[in-house]
C-alpha cells in the first residue's frame, strides 16, 4: 500500500467518529439554566418588551447622573473632552454640522434605558439597579426637554407614553422599490446615460478647490 493511500485511510478513520459525534451532542459543557438565560436576556425593545418592573424620578436621576455619569458626559449632558454629548442639538439635523444627541436624533426612549442597562457606567457596567436606570433615563430625557416636570416619575407603566422628537425621522429600507430602476445586469462602462451631475460639494470639510486646476504633483 502506498504512503499516500495510508494517509488517506488514517484521516478517514479519524474523521468518521468525529462526524458521528458532531451529528449529536459533543458532550461538552451543559445547558444554560433559566437564571443564566435571564441574565443575558436584558434587551429592551421599542414596543416596551423587556422593560423590568420599577420606577425612578427626574430628581433621583439627577443625583445619580452627577455621581455616575457627569465626569464623562458633563453636568448637563454637554459632553466632556471626547466623550459623547447626550443633550441639545434639537432642530439641527438639517444643518451642515448636525448635533446627533438623544433628544435631537434618537427615535426611541427605550434605547436610552437599554444602553444604560447593558453598558453604563463605563467601566462598571450592569452595576445599576432597574430603579436607578429608570431615574437616569428620566433625567436624561429631562435634559433634552422631553420630560419637563422635575417631579415626573418614569416607570414600566408609563414608559410607552414618552415620544422623542425625531421618532418619525426614520423609515424602513425601501431600496428594493425606490432604487430598483437603477438595477441592471448589463453594466454600462462607456458613454453611459444619464450623465453624472454634481449635486453637492464638500464645503464643510473645505476640500473642494476654488479653481478647476489642482496643485502640481511631482
Amino acid at each position: 500500500m502506498s504512503r499516500s493511500l495510508k494517509v488517506v485511510l488514517a484521516v478517514a478513520l479519524v474523521a468518521a467518529p468525529l462526524a458521528t459525534a458532531m451529528a449529536g451532542k459533543l458532550g461538552l459543557g451543559r445547558e444554560a439554566t433559566p437564571e443564566e438565560i435571564k441574565a443575558w436576556d436584558i434587551d429592551i425593545r421599542p414596543d416596551g418588551h423587556g422593560l423590568p418592573p420599577g420606577k425612578g424620578s427626574v430628581k433621583q436621576g439627577e443625583d445619580i447622573f452627577q455621581a455616575q455619569c457627569a465626569s464623562c458626559h458633563g453636568e448637563f449632558g454637554e459632553g466632556k473632552d471626547r466623550w459623547p454629548v447626550l443633550a441639545g442639538g434639537l432642530g439641527s439635523l438639517k444643518h451642515d454640522r448636525p448635533e446627533k444627541t438623544i433628544g435631537s436624533f434618537w427615535p426611541e426612549a427605550s434605547t436610552v434605558f437599554d444602553y444604560i442597562k447593558r453598558a453604563m457606567p463605563f467601566g462598571n457596567a450592569q452595576s445599576l439597579t432597574d430603579n436607578e436606570i429608570y431615574a437616569l433615563t428620566a433625567y436624561i430625557l429631562h435634559l433634552n426637554d422631553v420630560i419637563k416636570d422635575t417631579n415626573f416619575e418614569l416607570g414600566q407603566s408609563n414608559f410607552q407614553t414618552i415620544k422623542l422628537p425625531n421618532k418619525d425621522g426614520f423609515y424602513d429600507d425601501d431600496r428594493e422599490v425606490a432604487e430598483k430602476h437603477f438595477w441592471n445586469r448589463k453594466v454600462c462602462m462607456t458613454e453611459c446615460k444619464p450623465e453624472a451631475k454634481v449635486t453637492g460639494r464638500a464645503q464643510v470639510l473645505d476640500v473642494t478647490p476654488d479653481g478647476k486646476s489642482g496643485p502640481k504633483v511631482d
